[in-house]
Formats: structure tokens, sequence, C-alpha cells
């Protein structure tokens, strides 16, 4: 089978087209006429994760390996290690970040995590439902749907009749968040503050842990290539002690 193939799939359920400006989704190292036997699917990239890919293979990952251009690749840097090993291989390297995160992603995470069928989409990145819960009830649900061991939270608000989910890093969109809560990833100090001041709860479902759920969505959508599909996902390289 040709990457071609699987290309023209992708694009056709999640098209590259609607990825943002800054984004660098779509096809990245290899060739579309490259024939593969296996397809891996993974959040990341990582050195152990390319190491076990078996040659003349495709990986799909959700975050690009390359988003800034290239001047040298010399193996100093993540990406340039990397890149050189799946070159080595003869790996071809597909990703579908924030075209996907538009399209399935989001909703993915809304409907088969947390259980929420009825949502309405506030733009390209924010689902908002109801909820009608006490804060603190709220956030033992999310904590044990995302199965995080730890939450950092913050209350503005004791009880929650509406809340927006943002998969990955979506702090950028507070001034568009209108419900009593806010789930999303990589939330800092002034972020914090900043809800605060804007009568805004937060739960931080973390980067990972809210788009870990990328392959099992994809999987999903390749059904008909299931045969060759494989998930090796990446580690989390954080870890709480």
């Amino acid at each position: 089978m040709k990457v071609k193939t699987i290309y023209q799939f992708l694009d056709s359920i999640s098209p590259f087209e609607l990825q943002e400006k800054w984004d660098n989704s779509g096809l990245l190292v290899g060739s579309l006429e490259n024939s593969i036997k296996k397809i891996y699917l993974s959040l990341d990239l990582d050195l152990e994760l390319v190491e076990s890919l078996e040659n003349n293979s495709l990986i799909i990952t959700h975050h690009p390996l390359i988003f800034e251009p290239l001047k040298r690749v010399i193996g100093e840097s993540y990406a340039e290690k990397i890149l050189i090993k799946l070159i080595q291989k003869n790996i071809t390297l597909i990703s579908m970040h924030t075209n996907f995160d538009k399209t399935i992603l989001n909703k993915f995470v809304m409907e088969r995590v947390l259980g929420v069928k009825n949502y309405i989409e506030k733009g390209d990145f924010i689902l908002e439902a109801e909820v009608n819960k006490n804060f603190e009830e709220f956030v033992l649900d999310v904590k044990q749907k995302f199965n995080l061991e730890s939450v950092k939270v913050v209350e503005s608000k004791k009880f929650i009749k509406t809340f927006s989910l943002t998969t990955g890093s979506g702090m950028g969109l507070l001034p568009k968040i209108e419900s009593d809560a806010f789930l999303t990833g990589d939330i800092k100090y002034h972020d914090a503050m900043e809800a605060k001041a804007r009568g805004i709860s937060l739960i931080d479902i973390t980067h990972y842990e809210s788009e870990k759920f990328f392959c099992e969505a994809v999987l999903e959508q390749l059904n008909e290539f299931k045969n060759f599909v494989i998930i090796q996902n990446s580690k989390n390289p954080f870890k709480r002690l």
C-alpha cells in the first residue's frame, strides 16, 4: 500500500487545509509514493519509539516533529536526532494537529471520555456543555475519567452550571470562554490569576492526558485499514513524585 492512499483518506476526514497558519501538519518526512506494510499511531515521537518502528513504515502523530525551519541536521536537537533516524529507517511521517483538534479530537474526548453527547461548538477549538454539579464533585468526576492521580484546579465558583473543553494547551482561548469552568492543559500561574479575575474555574487535565486519546480516535477512523495499524504511543515525559 502506498502512503498516498492513507494521506488522501486522512485529508478526507480531517482536511489538512484546516490547520492553523502557525501549524505544520501534513506529510513531514518521506514520500507519498513510498510503499508501506505497517502504520503506527502515536501522540508524539521520541527516540525509544522510533527505534522500535519497523523500516519502511508510516507513523501518524498528533504533534508535528518540525515547527520551525531547520538550518542544519547534525543530530543535536530533539527534532534533528529523530529526523535522522526516520530517514535512515525510511519511515514516513504524517502529522495531524490543529486540523484534527478542530474536526475530531475535541469531540472524541467530550463524547467518549467525559461521556457528554449534548454540547455546543463555540468556535474551532471550544466545546461547551451543561454539567450542573458542585465544583468539587465535578473535579472528582473529571479526575476519574481522565485517570489523573492528582489535579490542579482554580475554584472561582462553587457550583458549575456549564463547562468548556479544549484538549492540549488552550489557555490562550480564555477570553472566549463563557462557561463557569474550563477544562484544558498547560495552565500557568498567571493564567490562573486571569481566570480567577474573570470568575472562571479551571481544571488542568494536562496536555498529555487530554490528548493521549489521539491514537484511539485515529484508529476508529482508519477502521478499513485496521489490519495495518499498530498503536505505539509515546510516553509522557513528566513524572509525579
